[in-house]
């Protein structure tokens, strides 16, 4: 990563421009007309990538130092899929008040907050905290962007094998951030009929260990329909496993799946099911494994995500727009959808501009643009 300038400074003349007493116009005027900064600064374009290093890929929590070299990952997919220029931000602090009190004031930085790597449940009133506060998009795109790429290629699968959504049963193993934010964008999409477990089994109200995250997402899902026990007990004749949880599950449990089983086995490194398992009980396998076919890569959204948010110069990013991104990347594989693509590949050209385009109209649609 580096920062380079836009405009050449050789010259004296180009000095005065980019400097003193070149910049003090550009300072008054944004002085008396805030807006200004949309066009005389690195502003719009610019989204900070906040993490505590607490939840860092499958590593766990290994502090904000040793976070960095992800966040600056980051900042190089959000450039080259998005146009979009990311800046890295580790904070030496785990506490929610203190987080929150430092991105609100670091926010007129920057036209958007990406949160990154930071532990459930903490990660969800940290968001829902910054999004009350700050009139610029925020997204944890650890819920969100892996959200919005589930559901595109839940699309296709759904398509592929003749289901709906209203008929489909799906079973979440995993009640983090990944899991939840998985949990209601299927239920914005249609989908009636999902459980979510942890290590204690289905995620429902009989339970009473249950955070108030994961009593929210039982009223959600488990209750609506009485479902409850162990994964093992979910499983039995659901068309759809999503993993985003870690650990194995049995093969002997993989088998009582459905006819035509869907199985996105996320885990990584090491899937939930090994595909060579899944593949003898499922006809749709997806892992978040680049070295197997049907990738579930969050590059396909937060690019084009904060793009369209930002050329649409969004307060916000709605649920709207996150179904929308999903529409559109399901949308790209067309023709060509069979088994092994049912999500496009974070290389085709088209990702970024699809979502961006489709974002930025759902922001105009749900009352949030400004441009």
């Amino acid at each position: 990563m580096e920062t380079v300038s836009t405009a050449e400074v050789a010259t004296k003349a180009q000095l005065s421009l980019a400097y003193t007493p070149g910049v003090a116009e550009v300072c008054t005027a944004i002085a008396e007309d805030p807006e200004l900064t949309r066009h005389y600064t690195w502003v719009p374009n610019t989204v900070a990538i906040v993490t505590d290093g607490t939840a860092v890929l499958g590593l766990g929590d290994i502090g904000p130092s040793a976070a960095m070299p992800v966040m600056e990952g980051k900042a190089v997919l959000f450039k080259q899929f998005g146009g979009v220029d990311g800046i890295p931000i580790c904070l030496a602090t785990t506490d929610v008040d203190e987080i929150v009190e430092t991105v609100v004031r670091m926010a007129p930085s920057f036209g958007g907050i990406n949160l990154e790597d930071i532990s459930a449940p903490r990660c969800f009133e940290i968001e829902d905290r910054l999004k009350e506060r700050l009139d610029v998009p925020v997204f944890h795109d650890d819920q969100h962007g892996t959200a919005v790429v589930t559901l595109a290629a839940l699309t296709n699968a759904l398509r592929l094998t003749g289901r709906t959504p209203e008929s489909t049963r799906v079973v979440i193993s995993g009640a983090g951030a990944a899991g939840v934010a998985i949990a209601k964008i299927l239920l914005a999409a249609g989908v009636k009929d999902i459980v979510v477990t942890d290590r204690k089994g289905v995620v429902s109200s009989e339970r009473h260990d249950l955070t108030p995250v994961k009593k929210e997402l039982a009223e959600l899902t488990a209750d609506q329909t009485g479902r409850s026990g162990s994964l093992a007990e979910a499983f039995r004749g659901a068309d759809v496993y999503i993993g985003v949880s870690g650990g194995t599950v049995p093969e002997e449990v993989v088998a009582t799946m459905a006819a035509d089983a869907i199985i996105f086995a996320m885990a990584n490194p090491t899937p939930e099911v090994h595909p060579d398992v899944a593949h003898r009980h499922a006809r749709i396998v997806a892992t978040g494994r680049s070295d197997f076919p049907n990738q579930i890569n969050n590059v396909l959204a937060f690019p084009g995500i904060f793009r369209g948010a930002f050329d649409a110069n969004a307060t916000a990013i709605t649920e709207g727009m996150k179904v929308a991104a999903a529409t559109a990347l399901a949308g790209l594989v067309g023709d060509d959808l069979a088994e092994d693509l049912v999500i496009p590949s974070p290389f085709d050209p088209r990702v970024g501009p699809a979502v961006a385009a489709a974002v930025a109209e759902a922001a105009r649609r749900d009352g949030v643009a400004r441009a």
